[in-house]
């Protein structure tokens, strides 16, 4: 029987303030029994329908429990190209369970039960100075007016969410290393545990638990002392601060595209950002500031070692006749004094070092192309010294000057000094340098030979010379001759 919200509340009124029994309520109000019963204590009120279920008989406990396995199965297959379909599934059930319903059955369920895929996690809690998370984003920014992919290297302390961020040209091993350092310096001491995925950069084979770091891995994380934590697969949520902190970069720091000249000068940007965010930050749910929370991670922390550990990779070869070291098939130059000697070579993410003998004698900005010669101009001015003639034919000039410079060289008719001397400004102070005195340069090719110290000439007195030729002399000579 349906009855009004009004005779429910009547109902309710006589029955708990007024302690009418539900016999007498039932006659009052001409309503059946069995209806006031249902709603006097309130189990039930009127419009509220009890929930419809009908048990399929095909569909049972052990069918459900069929398809939930094959979808774990799925969720530990990285490739997605193998994991099952719903029609897959329902074939499996007619083969192993000798299942009788309909494919479309199945396929309600599934869809269903991927729905409820969806994670439920645990908040966690980090002591100070106890963990720091590691991740790599990507981006793009316009170095030196060049629209130009970046890779982010983003660390954070799990305690007090300090951030640090960093830009690479490539994601390898070198800028893996090199940003774990940096990180590190940035805070000013050593977290025990750094969180990291199951990237090659860092595991040589095997995930979560069971990873195998790369050596160089091992290597760092034994200087430094800290243990290495590698996520589950697929589990950006055991590392969910730094990937919000790549996330946040990205729209934050990075809109509107940020234009620099350089990739140091964007790194440093980068930096005092962190900074900022550091002094005037409080992140929501945290009890204090970021900045008074990180001062509590530094007193937890493990002290600084003795040096930095160098994470560059080292090659070893000898420098060719064309004054070049050759990595990873391009040929960097050193001064051609070196030819012939051995030489050790060390790269870092960004940079090319070439030493002798323990010392430094050429840097360049690493290139990641492929058969690319890099080649300073200052290396071959002695070289080009003494063989003017292949000056402007040389490959060091033409690499590192421009073509307008290399227009006015070709169809100014320099002296091999004067040409000299513009190249050797270019390859100390830069080519601006040349134009800011190209009218001097330009003038020299016309100018009249000047002679700024005069040299004196004592006169010779040449008169017994002269006698000599008039008493006969000069016919001697000529007999002679």
């Amino acid at each position: 029987m349906s009855i009004t919200m009004d005779e429910y509340a009547n109902i309710r009124q006589k029955y708990l303030i007024d302690g009418t029994s539900q016999r007498q309520i039932a006659k009052e109000l001409g309503i059946s029994r069995n209806t006031v019963a249902r709603y006097c204590k309130g189990d039930a009120y009127p419009g509220l329908r009890a929930s419809y279920f009908r048990a399929s008989n095909v569909m049972t406990q052990d069918v459900v429990q069929f398809v939930n396995e094959c979808l774990l199965e799925d969720s530990l297959e990285p490739n997605r190209k193998q994991h099952h379909t719903a029609r897959r599934i329902y074939h499996r059930l007619v083969d192993e369970k000798g299942f009788t319903g309909a494919e479309s059955s199945v396929r309600r369920l599934v869809g269903r039960l991927r729905k409820k895929l969806t994670h439920a996690f645990v908040p966690l809690e980090f002591h100070p100075g106890d963990a720091m998370q590691i991740d790599f984003g990507e981006a793009y920014v316009y170095l030196d007016g060049e629209r130009t992919k970046v890779n982010l290297f983003c660390a954070r302390l799990a305690y007090s969410c300090a951030p640090f961020i960093v830009c690479f040209r490539k994601q390898n091993t070198e800028a893996f290393l090199e940003g774990i350092v940096l990180a590190i310096e940035f805070f000013g001491g050593v977290v025990r545990r750094v969180i990291f995925d199951n990237a090659r950069v860092a595991v040589k084979n095997g995930s979560g638990k069971a990873a195998v770091p790369q050596e160089s891995y091992a290597a760092l994380s034994a200087h430094y002392c800290f243990r290495m934590d590698f996520c589950n697969v697929r589990s950006g949520n055991e590392k969910g601060l730094v990937e919000n902190l790549v996330g946040w970069a990205r729209r934050n720091l990075l809109v509107p595209v940020p234009h620099a000249d350089s990739l140091d000068r964007l790194n440093n940007m980068l930096r005092q950002s962190c900074m900022t965010y550091i002094s005037s930050h409080q992140v929501t749910g945290k009890p204090a500031s970021v900045a008074s929370m990180l001062e509590e991670d530094r007193n937890e922390m493990l002290p600084l070692p003795g040096i930095p550990y160098d994470t560059r990779m080292v090659d070893v070869g000898r420098v060719s006749t064309f004054a070049t070291m050759r990595f990873q098939t391009n040929s960097y130059s050193v001064p051609v004094e070196h030819v012939g000697q051995e030489a050790t070579i060390r790269a870092s993410a960004e940079t090319v070092c070439i030493y002798i003998a323990g010392k430094e004698v050429a840097k360049h900005p690493r290139h990641y192309g492929k058969h690319q010669q890099i080649l300073a101009l200052s290396h071959y001015l002695p070289l080009l010294e003494k063989k003017p003639r292949s000056t402007l034919q040389a490959l060091p000039v033409r690499q590192n000057i421009s073509s307008a410079l290399l227009h006015i060289l070709e169809t100014t008719d320099f002296k091999a000094k004067d040409l000299m001397d513009i190249l050797t400004l270019c390859a100390n102070e830069g080519e601006d340098a040349f134009w800011k005195n190209e009218v001097e340069f330009l003038e020299r090719p016309v100018r009249g030979i000047v002679i700024k110290d005069h040299v004196h000439v004592e006169p010779i007195d040449l008169s017994a010379y002269d006698a000599f030729i008039q008493e006969g002399g000069g016919a001697v000579c000529r007999m002679q001759a």
